[in-house]
């Protein structure tokens, strides 16, 4: 039997066993098949008989097909108005990468502070905070438009995989790694799996989490990480190379080929910062975050910047709508059918019968949901198996709905960096060769740790300014 038959049928399996045990006493019969089937397509998220937008797929047509949910609320997760933000956004990246925007950002950055290793991780960091918010793949930010450049720098040092590993590009290719995923809790459109999030803790706690309150709420402890993160790699795992007087002549290099600022360009950028503008105003213009996004896209197709068959190719975007169209259906089904708050209040007694105040178990609930990461080789899908469940049971045990919707936000993508498989970003940086599985694991384990502390840390004292708690 092939790895993916033997996949498929512990998928099969564990659907199986959930589904012809007893139903607990105080919910329905129905409302036990569908976790049932809820958790077989989870399992199928982690060990991935079928690309994950297939696995499900499969899960809501089972679904429907069993009669758990109708047929129109199989698809209605497809038409979900966040799902077609993260698609915008997905496409507004094409034209980011396409048009060269990116890289010259990056080099631009590189040629005013790259003069040493560490200058250089900084402006590696700055360079994916800046692009952020316009690319929700973390893999096209990290492997699209800054692997590259990290790659020819390291190779221009003779920091090689192997032995001259250290002299450079095992620095560099951590410093990436890490910023990439302390970005990714920064911005509510700066990973794939956050409008997830959004939808969540809207369909489990009745929360709505806006652009311009998810920066708000990041912003000073995930720049307090950004700013921290290059120097303590620096520290822990420092360059052999220190200073560098090559690199900014490289900038410059690859500045002057790039030429002066093309057409496309400009019209990216400035559709961008209109974007941003109108994201991070919607409290007052009171703009829909996908209607901005759907203007976005529209111009950059009337001004051909962005090309029809470009959004055609868009693959990232429409496995996506697929995967996430239908955990937002199967996640609002489970939380309709009063499954969700059912095993939340069991859950929450037990925790009240502890005797733990509020911010102990929340404290507990944020420990446990980090460092389950190690059993996920997908943000996205730990995400959708555990974010619901325990934003629920943390309200239920005292903590503010608000508040622990976006600790538990940020707190998804800040787990990414603990393994070799724990984000998208992983298999091109990881893969790169320069730094062996053991320093990964080791140097993962503790920058996140330290980012964890600050976020919960300083990110409590700067959300109780702010009134979230």
């Amino acid at each position: 039997m092939t790895v993916k038959w033997k996949s498929m049928s512990i998928v099969i399996l564990m659907g199986l066993v959930l589904w012809f045990l007893p139903v607990p006493d105080g919910i329905s019969a129905n409302a036990w098949h569908l976790f049932a089937l809820f958790v077989a397509t989870i399992v199928g998220f982690i060990l991935q008989p079928l690309p994950i937008g297939a696995v499900a797929f499969c899960g809501v047509t089972v679904s429907a097909l069993l009669g758990v949910i109708s047929v129109n609320t199989a698809i209605s997760g497809y038409g979900n108005s966040t799902i077609w933000l993260i698609i915008c956004a997905f496409l507004l990246a094409r034209a980011f990468i396409n048009s060269g925007l990116g890289r010259r950002i990056a080099f631009l950055i590189i040629k005013a502070i790259g003069k040493s290793s560490l200058t250089i991780g900084y402006a590696i960091t700055l360079s994916d905070f800046v692009i952020s918010p316009a690319t929700p793949s973390s893999t096209a930010r990290a492997g699209g438009i800054l692997y590259p450049i990290i790659q020819s720098l390291s190779n221009a040092l003779g920091s090689e995989p192997g032995p001259t590993a250290r002299k450079f590009g095992a620095y560099i290719m951590q410093v990436e790694y890490q910023a990439n995923a302390i970005t990714c809790a920064l911005f509510m459109t700066a990973m794939a799996g956050n409008p997830l999030i959004v939808e969540l803790a809207e369909k489990s706690i009745g929360v709505h989490l806006t652009w311009s309150g998810w920066a708000l709420a990041a912003i000073v402890p995930g720049l307090v990480c950004l700013i921290l993160m290059p120097y303590v790699l620096y520290k822990l795992y420092p360059p052999q190379i220190h200073e560098m007087p090559h690199a900014r002549e490289m900038a410059v290099d690859e500045l002057a080929k790039m030429g002066s600022m093309k057409r496309v360009e400009k019209i990216v950028l400035s559709v961008f910062i209109g974007a941003l503008a109108l994201w991070a105003t919607s409290q007052f213009t009171h703009m829909n975050a996908t209607g901005v996004g759907m203007i976005a896209v529209m111009v950059l197709l009337l001004t051909n910047a962005l090309t029809w068959q470009d959004v055609l190719q868009e693959k990232g975007a429409w496995d996506t709508m697929f995967w996430m169209g239908s955990l937002i259906t199967l996640a609002s089904a489970l939380a309709k059918s009063g499954f969700i708050g059912y095993a939340s209040k069991l859950a929450g007694t037990a925790i009240n019968e502890a005797g733990l105040s509020w911010i102990a178990a929340f404290g507990l609930l944020c420990i446990i949901y980090v460092y389950s990461h190690y059993a996920f080789a997908s943000v996205s899908a730990h995400i959708g198996a555990m974010y619901a469940a325990f934003l629920s049971v943390a309200v239920v045990v005292g903590t503010p709905p608000l508040l622990a919707a976006l600790a538990l936000a940020g707190l998804s993508n800040l787990m990414i960096p603990l393994t070799h498989y724990g984000g998208g970003a992983a298999p091109i940086l990881f893969g790169a060769g320069y730094v062996t599985q053991g320093e990964w694991w080791k140097l993962g384990f503790i920058i996140t740790t330290i980012n964890v502390i600050i976020w919960l840390g300083i990110g409590s004292v700067w959300w109780k300014v702010i009134g979230l708690w």
